[in-house]
């Protein structure tokens, strides 16, 4: 049997939810450090109060894939359950946000909202390519990519533009001002009402429908416990060891504190895999534990090229997103004084900046990236769509004039669309679909670990090796897409030459 074939009306309707959930990280993303700065918290203690999003996000999406992979709730399906849980706790975190009298509460709340961004983005990846057809995996990316750079934008300018509309942009005696408040609560109602759209037009196909497909048979999902149990602890030592080492070395070379959250990482999933070898081997039923490190550690090799690709994509973006303000201030408006009005223009400037290649994104996935696939393949379009960003963080020592920028976010925006889009395209075709939501879990720690890195390893380079010089990170941005671009020709996607 084959899928049916979906038009752009059902594309639409499968990923529309993401529109709401991207509104959501859009809010979290431009307001919170400015909420934790209003309650208290100073420039030191953000990435400690920013670290609980990457931490939540690694630890969930596994959970939540492993679950819905098991899920089938009648009706309401497998993975819609965990769409309309996760809006519901994401729409409340979003009401009481602007409500925190203390740092405490909104550092709780962040938290909340965090996971439950995440509890309804991750079935979002594996709804896809349970819903779709493989000829149409690009198109229904690239749908979903669409709708987030679209929700990115709305949720990025909605604060920007009820200050224009003349909502208060200032909170007299302190406080949340009442644009971001009124942008928290208009953005709230905007994540439920569309992920519920989304549980209200779509009807998923039963495990028996899935079976029945020929994709579903193509591949061995054989129990990932009972290989883990062949599996020597070697490994787990190894990570445990690389920890050790990362925190000594931490330690004796005076590095950035944060550095030693990544080095708890390491020690912590060595301990966690040594712990789930010895339960397998003991013979133990399968469980969640043995079956995520099972997953994890026996990905098919595809996946493994592909988490290659991934960590080294996403550490340019988060390279981006951490320095592109202090850059654009700098270099092209003059100003290092945070409290100056030419650092602020700087600012504003930035946001429209992001507003523009996510703008870009919207429309290079609808009508560019379906284009390429089709001529070039999925991993030769992924190839071009990071090599445009390359050039585009590259341009940034080139261009003078601030207004030439709009220019260098275009290809940023073609690679962005493509980081959303293609590597979950390929995926989705290669993958077992009875365990697509584990191995899309496990796909966003190549996600979140880049992520950490930038945070944790970038700061330290910067002061040993260009102090007061922030544009140098796009230089290691645009090097680190280009060794994406090189480890996609690594990537052979079935059916394509």
């Amino acid at each position: 049997m084959e899928k049916p074939r979906q038009n752009w009306a059902g594309l639409a309707n499968i990923s529309f939810g993401f529109f709401g959930i991207q509104i959501g990280f859009a809010l979290q993303n431009a307001n919170m450090s400015r909420i934790f700065q209003t309650l208290g918290a100073s420039m030191d203690d953000l990435p400690w109060l920013w670290a609980a999003a990457p931490l939540t996000g690694l630890l969930i999406q596994p959970i939540i894939g492993h679950m819905s992979d098991r899920t089938w709730l009648g009706k309401l399906g497998r993975r819609r359950p965990y769409f309309l849980a996760g809006a519901v706790l994401a729409a409340l975190s979003l009401l009481l946000m602007p409500l925190s009298g203390a740092l405490l509460m909104a550092a709780m709340l962040l938290w909340m909202l965090d996971a439950s961004l995440n509890i309804s983005m991750e079935p979002f990846r594996a709804f896809v390519g349970d819903m779709l057809r493989k000829d149409q995996h690009t198109a229904g990316y690239a749908v979903q990519t669409a709708f987030i750079g679209a929700g990115a934008v709305a949720g990025s300018l909605f604060p920007w533009l009820l200050d224009h509309w003349g909502v208060s942009n200032e909170a007299v005696g302190g406080g949340i001002p009442d644009t971001v408040r009124y942008a928290f609560w208009v953005g709230g109602a905007a994540l439920f009402a569309a992920v519920l759209w989304t549980v209200l037009t779509t009807q998923e196909y039963s495990p028996e429908q899935q079976r029945a497909f020929d994709d579903a048979a193509e591949h061995d999902t054989a129990d990932s416990t009972a290989a883990l149990a062949q599996r020597g602890s070697g490994a787990a030592f190894w990570w445990i060891g690389s920890g050790a080492a990362l925190a000594f070395l931490t330690q004796r070379a005076g590095l950035e504190k944060e550095v030693y959250l990544l080095a708890a990482l390491l020690i912590g999933y060595g301990l966690i895999s040594h712990v789930a070898i010895r339960l397998a081997r003991a013979g133990r039923p399968a469980s969640m534990l043995t079956s995520i490190v099972g997953d994890f550690s026996g990905m098919p090799p595809i996946m493994k090229r592909l988490a290659l690709v991934q960590f080294f994509s996403w550490s340019a973006l988060f390279i981006m997103w951490f320095n592109t303000t202090p850059i654009v201030a700098k270099h092209f408006f003059g100003a290092t004084d945070t409290t100056s009005a030419a650092y602020q223009d700087g600012g504003n400037w930035v946001g429209v900046l992001f507003a523009t290649y996510n703008g870009v994104a919207a429309l290079a996935a609808l009508f560019v990236l379906p284009v390429l696939s089709a001529q070039l393949g999925k991993a030769r379009t992924h190839m071009v769509g990071l090599l445009a960003g390359a050039a585009g963080y590259a341009s940034f020592f080139v261009i003078k004039d601030p207004q030439w920028l709009i220019l260098s976010e275009v290809g940023v925006g073609i690679a962005w669309a493509s980081i959303l889009a293609m590597p979950y395209a390929i995926l989705a075709s290669s993958l077992p679909q009875a365990k697509l939501g584990i191995y899309m879990g496990l796909f966003n720690v190549f996600v979140v670990v880049p992520q950490l890195l930038v945070a944790t390893v970038m700061g330290s380079i910067m002061k040993l090796f260009f102090p007061g010089e922030p544009i140098w990170t796009m230089a290691f941005a645009a090097g680190t897409l280009v060794l994406a671009a090189l480890a996609m020709t690594r990537v052979s996607v079935p059916g394509e030459t």
